[in-house]
């Protein structure tokens, strides 16, 4: 990381590295004055001024190791990286990319422990301790939020990384069975009473929160009121054939297990599922909402682990055109815009593309829709799910 790239980051970097190498320089005085200035008070003056000089010896050897405290002195050092169910394949292919950048440039050996599950259950394993995340890619803001409230993160995560933390981004897509039986051509299909849905649980899962706001984003920004959404949304819960833990679990369930008429999943996931199953068709509503996935270091645990330069870096690589590049490959509508500009005709026009803000921001969205007896404790009570 560079001061051009980002400032922000680079002044919080360079004050936090300011107050680490007061703190040794104290501790190192601490230990020493005591005995210093007894000698001092009692020897020759050659003698004092050769206590000076192995004084400022010492000295200079705890600025030195100050300077370098950020450095690579380990031959390998280890990353743990925690993120939602499907970013697996996305970071199979940029991981290795990093590690090889990282080993030429600082001659030390990245080793990634990596964790893949529901969004929510992830974040709730990160504040709870269960996972000593050193980095987060989880599937929405709210996840990253909570961690922050939880004293992990600091509140400065945002304006440390460009585009406010947001790495990659999808939409939603609904997918069908061969030659679309049902006939589903939008949102309000899926209402229909012969229909059966594959979708996964807001209480555990990134995309199961996004779906909901879906839902409710194609009645609100259509011109419906909220009462004619809560019907909707609760109708289509009673449709849910299952509630899945994550978006993966929701794609075996309907991909490799034949179970559903209908799954609402990223349009990311569609194109992984095309390679590993078989090819069905889909439709990317044109009323839809801008999935927006973030990512941060876990400000605590980095510390813990002296691992924050090479965390750093490894969320910076995630913004360079390389990674984006393999974001955009699968299918992540990508946030560099260079190359959202390099892969634009890969992707399906959105006529109105809503935003989580849109909705009210994220405070609201969890008081309104995830809180205990909020609009999804509600459509749980009226649903069969």
């Amino acid at each position: 990381m560079n001061k051009s790239q980002h400032p922000a980051r680079w002044g919080i970097f360079q004050i936090e590295h300011i107050y680490t190498c007061i703190e040794k320089t104290a501790q190192v005085m601490q230990v020493l004055s005591q005995q210093i200035i007894g000698i001092w008070l009692h020897q020759h003056a050659v003698k004092r001024f050769t206590y000076l000089f192995f004084l400022g010896t010492i000295l200079s050897v705890v600025i030195t190791a100050c300077s370098g405290s950020y450095s690579a002195a380990e031959p390998e050092i280890k990353l743990r990286l925690v993120s939602f169910s499907v970013t697996k394949a996305a970071h199979d292919q940029i991981i290795p990319k990093f590690v090889e950048k990282w080993q030429k440039e600082h001659n030390q050996k990245v080793i990634f422990d990596q964790s893949y599950g529901g969004s929510v259950a992830q974040a709730a394993d990160v504040i709870a301790g269960k996972q000593e995340a050193d980095i987060v890619h989880l599937a929405l803001p709210l996840d990253v939020i909570r961690i922050q409230q939880a004293g992990l993160i600091k509140s400065s995560w945002q304006i440390r990384t460009p585009r406010n933390g947001i790495v990659s981004r999808s939409v939603a897509v609904i997918v069908t069975r061969e030659g679309n039986p049902k006939g589903i051509k939008t949102w309000a299909d899926i209402a229909k009473n012969d229909v059966k849905l594959i979708a996964a649980n807001p209480q555990t899962s990134g995309i199961g929160i996004w779906e909901l706001l879906a839902f409710w984003g194609s009645v609100t920004q259509n011109g419906g009121d909220e009462a004619t959404a809560l019907k909707y949304i609760t109708k289509l819960y009673q449709n849910t054939a299952a509630l899945t833990k994550d978006a993966r679990e929701a794609s075996d369930l309907f991909f490799q297990q034949a179970q559903g008429d209908v799954l609402i999943t990223y349009e990311n996931e569609v194109s992984l599922a095309e390679k590993t199953a078989l090819k069905l068709p889909y439709i990317i509503p044109k009323i839809n909402i801008s999935i927006d996935n973030p990512v941060a270091v876990v400000d605590k645990n980095v510390d813990k682990h002296k691992t924050r330069k090479v965390a750093e870096a490894f969320v910076d690589f995630l913004y360079s055109s390389e990674a984006q590049r393999e974001f955009a490959k699968l299918q992540y509508r990508p946030v560099n815009p260079t190359i959202t500009q390099e892969v634009a005709s890969q992707y399906l026009p959105i006529q109105t593309l809503f935003t989580a803000q849109d909705l009210g921001g994220w405070d609201m969205i969890k008081t309104k829709f995830l809180e205990n007896g909020a609009i999804f404790d509600q459509v749980k009570a009226n649903s069969k799910a």
